[in-house]
């Protein structure tokens, strides 16, 4: 994974938008670069829950691990944490949600929300949108 980051969340990955645009479908650059989201149960991850890592579209950084990942019913895949350094948050301009991006490109991942009440460690829900992601199985070999 050559240009992704260590894997912790501190390598940085810098491309211009034509660069993006060459290397992500229209769709995921949509979500990932303009911050867009995928239609609601539309994404391929919602409902999968097979041992392994969620890495950014976008760069290849590892961002979840499966046993953070939960049904909450919301339509997109649910994570209660991420792996340490690899999400940012920031307040949405309304004040009313919080954005997580990928810190290593800056990809828009979704949102998180706290205090739903998900018997979860954390009480958060990473609503995240599956063109965002990644799944590699446990059971993968690594990629070069």
């Amino acid at each position: 994974m050559a240009g992704a980051g260590d894997g912790g969340g501190s390598g940085s990955v810098q491309k211009s938008e034509e660069e993006w645009r060459a290397i992500l479908s229209p769709e995921q650059f949509r979500i990932l670069r303009l911050k867009g989201t995928e239609l609601r149960g539309t994404g391929e991850y919602d409902k999968v829950f097979a041992d392994g890592i969620y890495n950014c579209a976008g760069c290849g950084t590892p961002l979840y691990k499966s046993g953070t990942k939960f049904n909450s019913g919301c339509g997109w895949p649910a994570f209660f944490e991420g792996l340490p350094g690899a999400i940012n948050r920031s307040p949405d301009p309304d004040g009313r949600r919080t954005e997580i991006t990928c810190a290593a490109c800056g990809g828009h991942l979704g949102h998180v929300f706290k205090g739903e009440g998900f018997k979860t460690p954390t009480d958060e829900r990473h609503c995240v949108n599956s063109v965002s992601i990644k799944f590699v199985p446990a059971n993968s070999p690594p990629s070069l």
